[in-house]
């Protein structure tokens, strides 16, 4: 039997809970909202006694959370209308697949009128405002890149949690769709931008081969990930090999490094700057990660000193 203290008032929630050996969060977030007679679950929100952070991993067992069993009780909030983790995926990746044929497309009515605003401050358009054939690779790549986002999200990536407030998509969404989608495409393709005035081979050839090695050893990271554990395993498992030797979280690894072939391509600042602050966050992600590993398998585990790049982050 578990206490419930509640961090937000919810009617009808009982203040004790009888359960099972066997009880995960997921099954006692269905019996107390069977209990508040709250139709969506996901909404009910289930957090540490001491940390007050939130047990996300649906498959978690209660018997293995150490406050949980030491004080008999664990916080309880409604989180309010939920979204599936897979949707807001989805949705982030659709703007930059949305933003950059768009402008591909308008090239000719776009570009005009802002080099008249520009003029002076960038190189001269190329004649009749042609693509590059630098621009016609970046175009591909970042395309691949967003398509192969959405066909992983859809096939392989399995979420530790079913949803998030329905809110938070907007503000998870703003990043991709404004810097990868909205300023990325609109200096992209531009026909006075670096990718345009490119004239180096030997760069796009460079920034090709370090694209698709990222891109190939991330989605085997995510493939390796999904499938760590067999179907009926509640337990966290060790990662190993993949990149795990070197790093915590090798997919971010490799992430960074199809970006900086996308970036070598491109030469451009707007998505230098997107794929900077990406790895910001995936760096306190990651050392999120690290820190739930050493908590979790303590000696078992070999501590990471870089989480994301070798000698650096």
């Amino acid at each position: 039997m578990a206490s419930l203290s509640l961090k937000k008032p919810i009617k009808g929630l009982p203040t004790e809970i009888d359960l099972p050996q066997d009880a995960n969060v997921e099954y006692v977030k269905k019996q107390l909202a069977k209990a508040a007679r709250i139709s969506d679950f996901n909404r009910i929100g289930i957090f540490d006694p001491v940390s007050k952070k939130t047990l996300k991993d649906k498959n978690s067992l209660i018997r293995e959370q150490v406050e949980v069993i030491k004080h008999g009780e664990f916080l309880v909030k409604d989180l309010g209308p939920q979204i599936a983790w897979r949707t807001v995926y989805m949705v982030e990746y659709l703007g930059p697949l949305l933003f950059h044929p768009l402008f591909l497309g308008l090239r000719h009515y776009v570009y005009p009128p802002l080099y008249q605003l520009l003029q002076g401050r960038v190189p001269e358009p190329n004649a009749g405002g042609a693509l590059s054939a630098t621009q016609k690779l970046a175009f591909g790549m970042i395309v691949a890149h967003f398509v192969k986002r959405e066909v992983e999200t859809v096939l392989v990536h399995k979420f530790s949690a079913n949803t998030m407030p329905a809110a938070y998509i907007f503000r998870n969404s703003f990043f991709y769709w404004v810097f990868a989608g909205l300023l990325g495409g609109l200096e992209l393709y531009a026909p006075f931008s670096p990718a345009a005035k490119a004239d180096n081979p030997l760069i796009n050839y460079a920034g090709l081969a370090l694209y698709l090695f990222g891109e190939l050893a991330n989605a085997d990271v995510h493939y390796y990930l999904a499938t760590l554990r067999k179907p009926g395993e509640t337990a966290r498992k060790i990662p190993r090999g993949h990149g795990f030797g070197l790093v915590t979280c090798p997919n971010y690894m490799f992430e960074i490094l199809a970006w900086v072939g996308i970036i070598l391509v491109t030469r451009s600042p707007a998505l230098a700057f997107f794929i900077s602050i990406g790895t910001y966050f995936m760096w306190t992600w990651a050392w999120g990660k690290e820190k739930a590993y050493r908590k979790q398998f303590g000696d078992k585990y070999k501590k990471k000193r870089f989480v994301i790049l070798p000698g650096l982050l």
